[in-house]
């Protein structure tokens, strides 16, 4: 085929848009509300949530109701979808532009913090807290906490990092965020709606961010342990990507 004749690929259509890209650019690291995509890029809603439909349409980014405030949605931005959206794209151009990507030394999370809570401390902060310290070898400082912790992990929690991961945290016990008090975190990740209203201050340079996780074990009636495996595979998808923003964020800090 012709360059001349060649369509661009769905995702450079969809994306090429300067201001559908801010948009995957604010919720590349994020999930957010409408009203702080309003301040964040100073556009009115009406025409933010036009690009979004269209975002939401070509499956880039996907929209659930807080547990917060049901009145209110959280957005976010599909990253595996995008990956592999770009390595198509990549590949329509030309064959050796779908290399995978390189793989990360654990070592480079050396210095490293990184807190995750959520409100109970039961399932999804510890989750997180598990799969990060596997991924960087024990390199990165972890820790997870709860606004309100509960009194024990929930046991498909334990039972999911164990059959599924290798991961054994039976001897894990939720603490309270109080508990972490005068340490310094570069990152502060809250996993539900709820403890992100809460979200203490772990000095200046803490970078907050939010990941709108559902809750596994809410709902009417006895929560089933399917819940519980996907809630640790989408942790387990966007912990993985937090890894380059990690090894970015400390090979800038140790750069001369």
């Amino acid at each position: 085929m012709s360059p001349s004749t060649s369509a661009a690929p769905a995702f450079v259509r969809l994306a090429g848009h300067p201001l559908r890209w801010q948009l995957l650019a604010a919720l590349a690291h994020s999930d957010l509300r409408v009203r702080e995509l309003v301040a964040h890029l100073g556009q009115p809603q009406n025409l933010l949530s036009y690009h979004l439909r269209l975002l939401r349409a070509g499956g880039l980014v996907a929209a659930h109701r807080s547990s917060f405030d049901g009145r209110d949605s959280y957005y976010r931005l599909d990253l595996e979808r995008c990956a592999r959206a770009l390595a198509d794209t990549g590949a329509a151009l030309h064959p050796a532009l779908a290399a995978p990507a390189p793989a990360i030394h654990s070592a480079r999370f050396g210095r490293s913090s990184v807190l995750f809570v959520c409100t109970g401390n039961s399932a999804r902060s510890p989750i997180a807290e598990a799969l990060l310290r596997r991924y960087t070898a024990g390199h990165a400082r972890v820790a997870s906490a709860g606004s309100h912790p509960r009194p024990s992990l929930h046991p498909h929690a334990v039972r999911v990092l164990r059959d599924d991961y290798g991961l054994d945290v039976a001897d894990q016990r939720p603490r309270h965020l109080d508990s972490l008090s005068g340490r310094r975190f570069d990152y502060v990740i809250t996993l539900c709606d709820k403890a992100r209203e809460v979200r203490p201050e772990f000095g200046g340079r803490s970078r907050p961010l939010h990941w709108s996780v559902a809750d596994p074990a809410a709902g009417s009636g006895r929560p089933g342990y399917a819940a519980f495996v996907r809630t640790a595979a989408d942790i387990d998808a966007r912990v993985r990507h937090l890894l380059p923003v990690l090894a970015t964020t400390t090979s800038k800090e140790v750069a001369p």
